[in-house]
């Protein structure tokens, strides 16, 4: 840094995202044009005359870098198979709290096998996990919001 050299990450990443937004918020259409051409991106009229430049940014973002196949690729490549768990692992999910594995119920308990086989066939249980939950307010709800 003390040289002028920028991390590589910086070089190939985060200037061509900062260019973006930056051309987009100036509207400078020369560039956009070259940088939508350049990715070979088919943005809609609609979208590049906008009044608000984040439609625009949004519409450039959402095709060059989606989201979704990006989260579902790096969890496919990241996160260990669920057939590799152990049984321990399923117990210590099973459990909440204090509570030990052998204090549940035997029905509880019998899931244990179907948790580790990850089975799909149609007479498999089947098993919800929720990792983790958020307070949310009920205004911010779909089906509370106003229409």
């Amino acid at each position: 840094q003390s040289k002028g050299k920028k991390p590589l990450f910086v070089q190939l990443v985060l200037d061509n995202i900062w260019s973006l937004y930056e051309s987009v918020l100036k509207r400078d259409k020369e560039k956009i044009e070259k940088i939508v051409t350049s990715l070979g991106l088919k943005i809609g009229a609609r979208e590049s005359r906008h009044a608000d430049p984040k439609v625009h940014l949004n519409a450039i973002c959402s095709q060059w870098l989606p989201i979704s196949d990006a989260v579902l690729s790096m969890v496919c490549n990241k996160l260990p198979s669920p057939l590799d768990i152990t049984a321990e692992r399923v117990e210590k999910l099973m459990c909440v709290g204090a509570r030990t594995f052998d204090s549940l119920p035997p029905e509880t308990q019998e899931l244990k096998s179907a948790f580790m086989k990850c089975s799909s066939e149609g007479t498999a249980p089947v098993i919800v996990f929720v990792s983790k939950m958020f307070a949310v307010d009920a205004k911010a709800l779909p089906h509370n919001k106003p229409r």
